[in-house]
């Protein structure tokens, strides 16, 4: 790989930085981050939605430990926006969608939301971010007491606004974020809690039931936690519970528990080979020799049924590639990493506009069969800085060091 080539550290580098001067258009005057269209320009039907806000937040703190300047203040933007415009001020947490006053579309309490929150919170800590440290005290504590179930060793899913309903829908996206989530706060924190949670979580989810069903993650189940493989039949290309094995999310489960493993003490002999599985059947299934990119999701022989390219499939895949090569030094996994890198420059950045285009159809023009615009910088600006960094500890503990 050439210095300036896709991929390299010289490409990621600049490539970070124009990512970065797009997201930087999402601050609104009047609190949070806004929703953006393909051009960057705020999409005036569309709320304010907790995940974006919280990832903004997220984004700009990991940029201002790597040295980006005037960001430091977009993370206080950020991390105020959580604090007030989303904040329930009555029975504390979060709502997942507030209008432009502040009103919420919804007022259920849900774990996606909430792990992206306290995700937020720990690098703004880091990042010396005013009001950072009250927001992390708070998201530690409404993850521990509402979302924790002991007893499945899991999250639940969603809580009625006064914490008092748990809904019977149990998911795996959501326990997803919430390792990553956890990761973070047991380095920021100095709390083993959260590690051991997270280990937890993967036991299950990936050690049990994804182990026992070809290494394809059953992502929705009931109360009980039995998988509901047909759940969603009907909608295929649901933004968040899709129906079917959704191969993004095996490559984002094996990257985190690569990173679970380098920081424990004692590494279970498990997670390496559910990190290699996970990540092989999902090339196995949507990895076509004629077309770039991969699928959205399979059914459960691995037939692809959304062949939509989404860029935070990808991004994930090339991550999961990098930290495999990091931990094992296999050609293949460089291997893999190189093409991805190679496709997502001449597919997925866009040079004219900015950010990258989040879906494309097979043809490889756009699409918005499932996603509009340009909202989200989170998982390209973490395929773009989080391969210089080592597994273990989480980059809010290591960025600053290495810029």
């Amino acid at each position: 790989m050439t210095d300036d080539s896709p991929g390299s550290a010289t490409w990621r580098h600049s490539a970070r930085a124009d990512l970065l001067a797009f997201a930087r258009r999402s601050e609104r005057s009047d609190g949070g981050f806004i929703w953006l269209d393909d051009s960057g320009n705020p999409d005036p039907d569309k709320h304010l939605e907790l995940w974006i806000n919280a990832r903004m937040t997220y984004v700009f703190a990991l940029a201002h430990l790597a040295g980006a300047s005037d960001v430091l203040r977009l993370v206080e933007h950020g991390v105020t926006a959580l604090s007030t415009l989303f904040h329930d001020d009555v029975n504390g947490g979060w709502y997942d969608e507030v209008d432009f006053d502040g009103v919420p579309a919804d007022t259920d309490k849900r774990c996606y939301g909430h792990a992206h929150v306290l995700l937020a919170a720990t690098v703004a800590v880091r990042a010396g971010a005013e009001g950072a440290k009250a927001l992390l005290d708070e998201a530690a504590d409404v993850h521990a007491r509402h979302f924790w179930d002991a007893e499945s060793g899991r999250c639940v899913e969603e809580i009625s606004e006064d914490w008092t309903k748990v809904d019977n829908y149990r998911g795996a996206n959501s326990n997803m974020h919430t390792v990553e989530a956890y990761l973070f706060a047991a380095d920021v924190t100095g709390q083993p809690v959260w590690e051991q949670r997270a280990l937890a979580i993967c036991e299950r989810i990936i050690g049990i039931h994804a182990r026992s069903h070809g290494w394809r993650i059953p992502e929705h189940y009931d109360h009980d936690w039995t998988p509901v493989p047909e759940f969603n039949l009907e909608s295929p290309a649901d933004p968040f519970r899709p129906f079917g094995a959704t191969p993004g999310h095996a490559f984002e489960w094996s990257r985190l528990i690569l990173q679970l493993e380098a920081g424990l003490d004692d590494p279970k002999p498990w997670m390496r080979e559910a990190a290699e599985a996970l990540f092989a059947q999902a090339v196995e299934d949507t990895a076509e020799d004629d077309t770039p990119g991969l699928a959205y999701t399979t059914d459960w022989h691995g037939e692809p049924i959304v062949r939509e390219r989404f860029h935070w499939v990808i991004s994930e895949a090339v991550l999961a590639a990098e930290a495999l090569h990091t931990a094992t030094g296999k050609a293949l996994y460089a291997g893999l990493a190189s093409r991805w890198w190679s496709e997502i420059a001449a597919h997925f950045v866009d040079d004219t506009t900015g950010s990258w285009h989040h879906e494309l159809a097979p043809s490889m023009r756009q699409s918005t069969r499932t996603w509009r615009g340009k909202p989200d910088a989170y998982h390209a600006f973490n395929a773009l800085t989080l391969p210089d960094l080592p597994l273990s500890p989480s980059p809010a503990m290591t960025l600053g060091a290495a810029s």
